[in-house]
């Protein structure tokens, strides 16, 4: 069997009573962490998962997050985080695209009230909706749900199912197999230098891919130490970077631009400092104020669900660029009529490489021709569109925008079309817009919302209804009324 839990097992036997998991004032040993893991393993398989079931993990970065991942990896269930605060369309979405054999949660309105599609429904559910087991995990308080459903005739046996969003704002299920998550994490552990000795700071959530392939995956690798944060605020993170003396801490533009404006910033006292950064390129005056307060840089990335790390800047002399391709990615720029751009050229970015994958599950079944490859799909080469614009300059690459409507917001994707839809959804709103624009406080990418408006409805009222219906990192930060739009 190969499986990241295989590496797990490995780690744990070199590395005994040294820190795994740090979480607050807790810590896990490799080898408690291993006898959790195999414990956790034996009480889902008595509730009837097993080999090939499909489970989502709809949990924040706790420890149980990491131990129940590895014990699905070891039963060899797929493991499918979803974030927590995941909204009833969204999480309805999710499932209609990767069906769930089963759910765990915590705790989330009245006992009972989710079903296999996340919602409510009064007892109107059809069959494979209704648990057949649901227990609490024992000596937590999560909840484990399990549905009557046969196992997935995907071809692919993915380990993993990471969702982020298509070109539509949808969720889309990337499948990414054992070749995957292997190829992704031994790029990292090269191009970072990761040992047994680095000390990993995880302040971005584990539903994300970003924190798995830069975090916990090195962490399973290599038997370095992970520490796990849910509160992603500044001070905090600033706090245990300093305590616990960090020298990896894969963050956002958003977690930087803080850190470089709080008074306490003092010099990072650890040999090589790897502070990483993707989801847009950094401020460059953002930049070197934080490597004149910590005398340490940001370096920039360029990051996708779908392929892993893909370049950066090692040196951090270039934030307005995310850097050079890593180990065993290939870069492509574009023109219109797919022929490749040389020079300084603006052109739409395809990658190649073993942790690229192209296949995903989506509730929707929009696929491009053959002639037309849309974004997010991958030619007869294997070449995958990621739907970006760029240039490069001395074999740097510059994100310079995207071909379609879609953002990166606190390093996710959002469709500004589906927030417009949103708020279109409003009765008492005639017309909407919608546009990233730039914090001024931390020089990191919002949402700002025009609208046209009958009288009645004031800014509070829109933005409640857009919290109702999309994820927190989609809802607009500003409403603007505007007499018309555009």
């Amino acid at each position: 069997m190969t499986s990241i839990y295989n590496w797990l097992k490995t780690t744990a036997k070199a590395g005994g009573s040294r820190k795994a998991i740090v979480y607050r004032d807790n810590y896990l040993s490799w080898r408690g962490f291993l006898h959790r893991v195999d414990r956790r393993a034996r009480e889902l398989q008595a509730m009837g998962i097993s080999k090939g079931d499909w489970v989502g993990l709809m949990l924040g970065n706790v420890p149980d997050f990491v131990v129940l991942a590895m014990a699905l990896s070891k039963i060899e269930s797929c493991i499918i985080p979803i974030d927590p605060t995941t909204g009833t369309r969204e999480l309805e979405l999710m499932i209609a695209a990767a069906p769930l054999r089963a759910l765990v949660t915590r705790p989330r309105g009245s006992e009972g009230s989710i079903t296999a599609s996340g919602s409510v429904r009064d007892g109107k559910t059809r069959e494979d909706e209704i648990p057949e087991v649901r227990k609490k995990l024992q000596g937590t308080l999560l909840t484990c749900s399990v549905f009557s459903r046969p196992k997935s005739k995907t071809k692919l046996k993915p380990e993993m199912i990471m969702f982020t969003a298509d070109t539509f704002g949808e969720p889309k299920g990337v499948l990414r197999t054992h070749a995957h998550l292997e190829a992704s994490v031994d790029a990292v552990i090269e191009t970072l230098q990761i040992t047994k000795e680095s000390r990993i700071l995880t302040a971005v959530p584990l539903y994300h891919s970003y924190a798995w392939d830069l975090g916990l995956l090195p962490t399973l690798r290599t038997g370095a130490t992970l520490f796990l944060e849910e509160e992603a605020s500044a001070k905090r993170v600033g706090k245990i970077v300093r305590d616990h003396k960090i020298d990896v801490l894969p963050g956002t533009p958003t977690i930087y631009s803080e850190l470089a404006r709080l008074p306490t910033a003092k010099k990072l006292k650890v040999e090589n400092p790897r502070l990483i950064t993707s989801g847009h390129s950094i401020d460059p005056e953002i930049a070197e104020t934080f490597r004149t307060k910590y005398e340490a840089p940001i370096l920039s990335a360029y990051f996708a669900t779908e392929t892993g790390l893909i370049s950066i800047d090692l040196d951090g002399k270039m934030p307005a660029s995310v850097g050079k391709a890593v180990t065993g990615i290939e870069i492509s720029r574009r023109g219109k009529r797919g022929g490749e751009v040389t020079g300084a050229k603006e052109g739409s970015l395809w990658v190649k490489g073993p942790s690229v994958s192209a296949d995903f599950v989506s509730p929707f079944s929009d696929v491009p021709s053959n002639d037309d490859i849309g974004i997010g799909f991958a030619d007869k080469d294997n070449w995958l569109r990621m739907g970006d614009l760029a240039k490069t300059k001395s074999g740097n690459v510059i994100l310079t925008g995207r071909e379609d409507d879609t953002v990166k917001i606190e390093g996710k994707r959002v469709a500004l079309g589906e927030v417009i839809s949103c708020l279109e959804s409003i009765p008492t709103v005639k017309a909407a817009d919608a546009q990233a624009s730039t914090d001024p406080m931390t020089a990191t990418p919002m949402i700002i919302a025009q609208v046209v408006t009958k009288d009645g409805i004031d800014e509070e009222e829109i933005i409640d209804h857009c919290a109702k219906n999309l994820a927190p990192y989609k809802v607009p930060r500003r409403i603007e009324f505007r007499k018309k739009i555009g």
